[in-house]
């Protein structure tokens, strides 16, 4: 049976008492009935109401993104946190979700592409609030290592059975990485999260560079990675101005003036390094915890929700 937010009496004003104001601000900066309608339909071929309602297991998986908690610690959370309960609208003398809910839940957001109608959302509500300045984007990707075991590697990289979806892609260091590449692209100023998505870890930078781009902002940063048509087709179509690094080419070094042009450019764009820096030190993405390319797409744009946010009440 549902219950109203807020209501509960006495048991309800403790919760109310065991406050946390980041949550609290993050409660009242997000139209919230925007979001629960896009998860409406989650339910809707059932005849009988859920136990708990889609907008209060959302919230869960964002404080899990927050806090770092798997799903079993998340339930163990939401039975000690007064904070949490509150935030997630549970009520004090109500059972809280078990971890097998919060992971079926999860799995339902992976679906028919809600995940990233819920990340375009929030995105949308925080641009409404003033709160991404659009000055400029930067674009840049990461690798982030497969929850599976690494695979030999063969001719043309190794294939895990485990986790057919993750791949060999050789970093910068030189260092062979097994998983997945997250692509994004964040406002310079804000650094919100604005675009993001996931492939193998072999997909070039170069394939998806377009895909980040608002259209809206004034320029976008990139490195020469991401050096090639479409990227400068998106640009010049939208009038945005193209920061992209220039590449030498054989028998063509660059010029000082192009090399001053990269330096500066590299400056301005060094501040995502920091992003990427945060996403896996604090919110887990170091290495993926699911297998498969859509559980893990999905659980990404959760983490970067969570960013999202917290950003959002550092700036509001």
């Amino acid at each position: 049976m549902h219950r109203a937010e807020g209501t509960g009496g006495f048991a309800e004003a403790l919760v109310v008492g065991g406050g946390n104001a980041r949550l609290e601000r993050i409660g009242v900066l997000m139209d919230w009935s925007r979001v629960e309608a896009l998860l409406a339909p989650i339910h809707a071929h059932r005849t009988t109401r859920p136990a708990f309602r889609p907008l209060s297991l959302f919230k869960v998986l964002l404080l899990e993104g927050w806090h770092g908690l798997s799903d079993p610690a998340m339930e163990e959370a939401l039975g000690d946190r007064l904070s949490f309960r509150r935030f997630c609208g549970l009520p004090l003398d109500e059972a809280v979700p078990d971890h097998s809910t919060i992971s079926r839940f999860r799995s339902l957001l992976s679906r028919d592409g809600l995940i990233e109608q819920l990340f375009d959302e929030v995105v949308r509500q925080l641009d409404a609030h003033g709160l991404v300045v659009k000055a400029g984007t930067m674009v840049d990707a990461t690798l982030i290592a497969s929850a599976a075991a690494e695979p030999p590697r063969q001719r043309g990289g190794g294939r895990s059975v485990v986790d057919p979806d993750a791949a060999w892609q050789k970093h910068a260091s030189g260092k062979a990485w097994f998983g997945y590449k997250l692509h994004v692209g964040v406002d310079r100023h804000s650094l919100i999260v604005r675009r993001a998505l996931l492939t193998p870890a072999n997909i070039a930078e170069v394939e998806h560079g377009h895909d980040l781009v608002s259209g809206d902002e004034a320029a976008v940063w990139a490195d020469k990675g991401y050096v090639g048509p479409r990227l400068r087709a998106r640009l010049a179509r939208d009038g945005i101005r193209d920061r992209t690094q220039q590449r030498a080419q054989r028998g063509h070094p660059l010029t000082p003036r192009q090399k001053h042009r990269n330096a500066l450019i590299g400056r301005v764009r060094g501040r995502i390094e920091g992003v990427f820096g945060t996403l896996k030190r604090s919110y887990g993405l170091r290495r993926m915890r699911f297998l498969g390319l859509a559980r893990n797409r999905c659980a990404t744009l959760l983490t970067l929700i969570a960013w999202n946010l917290n950003r959002a009440v550092a700036r509001a």
